[in-house]
């Protein structure tokens, strides 16, 4: 199978929501939280900030993820020096291709080129299976944040914990 990782277009903002909804469905299913949803404007604003992604399988989009380069709010004095992934979604019928790995090899060599020294990422401090299966990426666990402050961060972030990963470059 042929794996590239490419830049979301405009033209893929559908895709995009229709990855979105296949999440927030699945973790309905397997989990007591799920996303809110999302602003097409935030979106819109990723693309056209070359922060979005999508992964190809042999040209057919598998996975999309975001990136962005200060998590203040989450990470607090630690934001800095990182890429930060989030909502990473595989399209159901790719589950188990490991394209959380090929996204740490994404991002490290962005990374290198950049002279970033960390990829960071987090998820719900009570999520058990992600917990396990980030840490069996390669991520190292270094902690919880309990979110205090969301202002401009999706709605699902309100009055929760998180536990951040990070890997160093």
């Amino acid at each position: 199978m042929q794996i590239q990782v490419l830049n979301s277009q405009i033209s893929d903002i559908d895709i995009i929501f229709q990855f979105y909804d296949m999440a927030i469905a699945h973790q309905k299913k397997v989990f007591n939280k799920h996303w809110q949803g999302f602003s097409r404007e935030l979106i819109e604003t990723e693309v056209a900030e070359n922060r979005q992604f999508k992964i190809l399988a042999d040209g057919a989009v598998a996975c999309v993820f975001a990136v962005t380069f200060n998590d203040k709010l989450i990470w607090g004095d630690r934001d800095k020096d990182s890429i930060y992934i989030h909502r990473i979604v595989t399209h159901p019928e790719y589950r188990g291709y490991s394209f959380v790995k090929e996204i740490i090899k994404w991002a490290s060599a962005f990374a290198l080129k950049r002279g970033i020294k960390f990829i960071r990422m987090d998820t719900w401090a009570d999520n058990e299976k992600l917990l396990k299966y980030y840490t069996g990426c390669g991520f190292d666990y270094v902690g919880v944040v309990n979110m205090e402050k969301t202002e401009g961060l999706p709605k699902h972030y309100e009055g929760i914990s998180l536990s951040l990963f990070e890997i160093k470059v």
